[in-house]
């Protein structure tokens, strides 16, 4: 069982920025692939970024250029850098981590952190 937890949401105004950080509970080198995605009232949950466990990123269109995905493999930590917010960006935000075994593949969501873009 992975536990993650996510951190770091709040209200910010547009333009600035805000870190947030998903902390899984085994080394993250263990797991396949983490993301961040988000999720607005009566729409889909969206993926925003992902890193590999071998370091290979993406992001989505909307947010090329502003936010990074970084780890840091000691803290076993996953990292969302967000820069330049929109008000478009408001969402909660949730990490996610997919582990690969013989025997199927497991997904894991951490709790949802709100992140708050004024205008």
């Amino acid at each position: 069982q992975v536990q993650l937890v996510a951190s770091g949401g709040g209200l910010v105004q547009a333009g600035g920025s805000l870190t947030l950080s998903c902390a899984a509970s085994i080394s993250i080198f263990s797991i396949n692939d983490m993301g961040w995605y988000r999720q607005v009232p009566d729409k889909a949950r969206e993926l925003v970024a992902a890193i590999t466990s071998g370091g290979s990123t993406s992001y989505a269109d909307s947010v090329k250029d502003r936010f990074t995905i970084s780890r840091d493999s000691a803290k076993n930590t996953v990292y969302l850098k967000m820069n330049s917010l929109k008000p478009e960006d408001t969402a909660v935000y949730y990490c996610k981590g997919v582990v690969n075994t013989p025997i199927g593949r497991t997904e894991y969501w951490g709790q949802g952190t709100q992140v708050t873009v004024s205008s």
